[in-house]
């Protein structure tokens, strides 16, 4: 697929565009594998990141925790390093070009394009594996509206992983198809791979770790001392050596690549002590915890400052704001490219 011709209208608003959902507290493998990039990212872009908070409308939720959760988010986010004196933080809902141009994208999206998203069969399963029979029309076409969120910036690059470049090149194309029918006006986002670690579960480290597997599953970004350890000593290791054909068990892989995203030197060395066979759990238990717990307690302080602030709600306000400006100027060229008036 061609990218459009480059000139001096076809400046991008930001380089680099990535949201995340406001479904709950972060933990390690969200940061790990998404927020600390993020962080990293904003040396060498101008990067504008986003709180989801409609496409969290998707699946059954209650008022009073999106509202929570989108707040404690925005907080969550300035705690680990994402710095609006750098980057543009926004949540989706106070940017309402993100759901005109969904509109209109969504009349350039093909039904076909929509029924091949695997995610869609992933969580209409979900629900009804939690008793639910109500599976929205949103959770069918939120696709559009992810597509949206990156194009009304005109965004160039979206980090992702494997897993989600079916969405990006669903956005490519509704780019393509409106560039070519109306005119050029976005960018082809491009997907920005990184070296990003895949933290898995503690309990099951055949699965990547989520809230959804329970209590004993996870590590919270921001979880007290005392109840991390306990997690991470009772995180399962290995019986025996690895299985066939890998170099580690999943259990003692897991642990070390912990290690290894947190900086910690010593993931090497226990690797080779690991294949000598003179590793002790312990140890590694041990020094996983240790990192862990003085990798959060920072976070922790920091989150509980911004959480107090005064200012906290109205930096929601007036940032987001600040981010609609990029929208803004989006759809002032993309309202008579389609032929419907301006304001």
């Amino acid at each position: 697929m061609a990218e459009p011709e480059t000139d001096s209208s076809m400046e991008s608003q930001v380089d680099v565009l990535s949201c995340v959902q406001p479904t709950a507290q972060l933990h390690i493998g969200n940061y790990f594998g998404a927020v600390a990039n993020w962080v990293a990212l904003q040396d060498q872009y101008r990067c504008a990141y986003g709180i989801v908070d409609l496409h969290a409308m998707t699946m059954p939720y209650e008022a009073e925790d999106l509202r929570r959760n989108s707040r404690a988010m925005f907080a969550d986010l300035m705690a680990c390093g994402i710095d609006p004196e750098r980057s543009d933080l926004f949540v989706q809902s106070l940017v309402p070009e993100h759901t005109e141009l969904y509109w209109i994208l969504g009349s350039l999206c093909a039904y076909g394009d929509l029924s091949r998203m695997t995610q869609f069969k992933d969580k209409s399963a979900l629900i009804g594996e939690r008793g639910g029979k109500f599976v929205s029309a949103g959770l069918f076409t939120y696709p559009v509206l992810q597509a949206a969120d990156i194009l009304v910036y005109r965004s160039k690059f979206v980090p992702v992983g494997k897993d989600q470049e079916q969405h990006l090149e669903l956005t490519r194309g509704l780019a393509h198809r409106f560039n070519e029918r109306f005119g050029t006006v976005f960018h082809l986002p491009k997907p920005l791979f990184t070296e990003t670690p895949k933290v898995m579960s503690l309990a099951d480290p055949t699965k990547k770790m989520s809230k959804s597997l329970g209590e004993k599953h996870y590590v919270g970004l921001f979880e007290e001392e005392a109840s991390l350890r306990a997690k991470v000593k009772t995180a399962v290791t290995d019986s025996g050596g690895p299985p066939q054909g890998m170099e580690v068990s999943p259990g003692v892989g897991n642990l070390l690549e912990i290690l290894k995203a947190s900086g910690r030197g010593d993931a090497a060395q226990m690797l080779e002590e690991y294949k000598a066979g003179t590793l002790k759990y312990s140890l590694l238990k041990g020094s996983v915890a240790d990192t862990l717990v003085e990798l959060t307690s920072g976070l922790r302080e920091r989150r509980r400052e911004i959480l107090e602030s005064a200012d906290l709600d109205r930096a929601v306000v007036d940032l987001s704001a600040r981010a609609r400006t990029h929208a803004i100027a989006t759809m002032e060229r993309v309202r008579p490219a389609v032929g419907i008036p301006m304001e």
